[in-house]
């Protein structure tokens, strides 16, 4: 997750949840949830100079200073983008994901779609066609190796209630 404010919201309704269904503090659920700003891996170390709502999501772990060194590293199942910044999720990244993933989730959910982290197109085809992608606005179809993908839609109203 991008660890912005609504990245970091997204961050506590899902470790809630977690907590919730698996009768696991919050302060555990937590610890299984990374964040990445434009210094890279949230990490205990930067706890001086991070922003009050990042603070509980810095983690005892080495620094990371990019997002595609950070999903080498961390082997995220699920790549959340709400930095409002395109074009984060770059064909190594996605390519990373999928080298760790049978399915990676990609949600690319910044809008307009300017400013979408990847496309739909390339999430499906940088991942050759395995990637399970939504974003924050429409995308059209994508054809990729004879097979059309239809990606969902979705904003942090619609999915994250029910993701969590």
């Amino acid at each position: 997750l991008v660890a912005g404010e609504a990245g970091t919201g997204i961050a506590e309704l899902i470790a809630l949840e977690m907590s919730k269904q698996t009768k696991t503090p919050i302060e555990e659920t937590r610890k299984k949830i990374w964040l990445v700003d434009s210094k890279g891996l949230i990490v205990s170390s930067r706890a001086n100079s991070l922003q009050h709502f990042k603070k509980p999501w810095a983690h005892e772990h080495e620094p990371v200073g990019t997002l595609i060194d950070a999903v080498k590293v961390i082997k995220p199942t699920v790549l959340i983008g709400s930095s409002g910044v395109g074009k984060t999720f770059t064909k190594e990244v996605i390519e990373a994901m999928t080298s760790n993933n049978e399915k990676p989730l990609i949600l690319a959910l910044s809008n307009p779609t300017s400013q979408s982290e990847c496309t739909a197109e390339e999430a499906y085809t940088w991942s050759e066609g395995r990637a399970i992608f939504a974003s924050g606005s429409p995308f059209d179809p994508v054809e990729y190796n004879g097979k059309v993908y239809y990606s969902g839609q979705s904003n942090n109203a619609y999915i994250f209630p029910g993701f969590g």
